[in-house]
């Protein structure tokens, strides 16, 4: 019979050591966090939010570029113009669009971008 301080354990792997040590904080927040880790945390989401995702103004009407997704949730899409972000948008979907088969609802994204955008898009090649 072996010994339990023989048997591998998942905290023994340095990554998830490293893991578990930088997530603690955030998994018992708000409870336990002492007034200093709470201002190092604020600090550190000031910084994500400071890095998020700026829009650009388009330039001219070419080069536009459309991604979209659809979910059983929603449909999604980004409008881009030289690998910059233009606009995105998404919206849930409605109750009758919920049994819709996984290619109708990415047909529908596409028809739900091209219509909101359609003022950038025409007269450009698709």
């Amino acid at each position: 019979m072996e010994k339990k301080s023989d048997e591998k354990r998942l905290e023994d792997i340095p990554v998830v050591r490293e893991f578990q040590r930088r997530i603690a904080p955030v998994a018992r927040a708000p409870y336990i966090l002492a007034p200093l880790e709470m201002q190092e945390l604020s600090y550190q989401l000031q910084e994500l939010s400071d890095q998020a995702p700026i829009l650009a103004l388009p330039e001219g009407n070419d080069d536009f570029v459309v991604y979209c997704d659809a979910s059983h949730q929603g449909l999604g899409a980004v409008l881009m113009q030289r690998e910059k972000v233009i606009a995105y948008a998404s919206r849930q979907l409605k109750p009758h669009e919920e049994s819709y088969t996984t290619h109708d609802l990415e047909l529908g994204a596409v028809v739900f971008a091209l219509k909101i955008w359609r003022h950038y898009l025409y007269g450009t090649k698709l």
